[in-house]
């Protein structure tokens, strides 16, 4: 996996120039961040509400 991933970012670096490849990344950890973000309050919204049923 590891080998496989160093493959693909050796493509990337020969195949971009730096700044696509630095702009690729940060919008690929934004993506990512937004969705965790919304999972957390996801599930913080599911537990809170599975308290308020018992009641």
């Amino acid at each position: 996996m590891k080998k496989l991933s160093l493959l693909t970012l050796t493509a990337l670096v020969l195949t971009l120039s730096s700044c696509d490849a630095i702009a690729g990344i940060f919008k690929a950890g934004a993506y990512v961040g937004i969705i965790g973000v919304l999972l957390v309050i996801g599930i913080i919204w599911w537990i809170v509400s599975s308290f308020r049923g018992r009641g």
